[in-house]
């Protein structure tokens, strides 16, 4: 063997950095790095035994999805969502999985995007059933890409995969909410996604915009009423 061809493989930056911005990201969606948290550079290089080029550049690329937040004398943060961040997020969701639907039913791919709709409502609904609410998130961020994805798009696509990064910061808690209503006994938004993806089928635009909205509405609603309620608590037991 040549000295060569033993010489170890060096891993390019671009690797390191999409292994750090992959390992952020999850730790981010994950709640393991809650919302406020400061990440230094410093820091973060000596955790992952790297150079600090490559986390800079990890650091870039979450600022851009809206999972991270730059501030003043070059802070990183976790965002912390306020009520009109999480309207805002809404708002734009709204717009675009309308426009994609339109689209969907416009183009006559109503009864395909139907079926892979209905896969993932049916996987939610087990997984709920199963108390899996980890698979339920997840199967619920997969009916909305599909739904964007099935309006050939690519623009829509595009800002869809931004602004779902951002709702993966407000998904956890979304989540959460729906487990303890469902072990209440109470199941607020019960059959939208089903509702959405039938009124698609039935080639309804009407009633799949109206569908979407409620869906957006609903989850707007449950998240700032939590917040509220946090806000209201008082200060010994936070």
């Amino acid at each position: 063997m040549s000295s060569e061809s033993a010489r170890p493989t060096r891993l390019p930056r671009e690797t390191f950095a999409s292994m750090v911005t992959e390992r952020l990201r999850e730790d981010i969606i994950e709640g393991a790095l809650a919302p406020g948290t400061q990440l230094s550079e410093v820091e973060l290089a000596k955790s992952f035994g790297v150079s600090r080029g490559p986390i800079r550049e990890a650091l870039q690329r979450l600022i851009q999805e809206g999972l991270l937040r730059g501030e003043p004398h070059r802070r990183v943060s976790v965002p912390v969502l306020t009520k009109e961040d999480v309207a805002d997020i809404y708002l734009a969701r709204t717009a675009l999985e309308s426009a994609a639907a339109q689209s969907v039913i416009a183009s006559g791919k109503s009864e395909e995007t139907f079926r892979q709709l209905d896969r993932n409502v049916r996987a939610m609904d087990s997984a709920e059933a199963a108390g899996d609410w980890e698979a339920v998130k997840r199967h619920d961020l997969e009916f909305h890409t599909v739904l964007v994805a099935a309006s050939g798009s690519r623009r829509l696509q595009r800002m869809f995969s931004t602004v779902i990064s951002e709702t993966r910061l407000c998904v956890g808690a979304l989540t959460a909410e729906e487990a303890r209503h469902h072990q209440e006994g109470e199941s607020p938004g019960e059959g939208t996604h089903r509702k959405i993806s039938e009124m698609i089928r039935d080639g309804n635009t009407a009633g799949a915009l109206e569908a979407l909205k409620k869906h957006f509405d609903d989850a707007v609603s449950v998240l700032t009423s939590r917040d509220s309620e946090s806000d209201a608590e008082p200060a010994s037991t936070r």
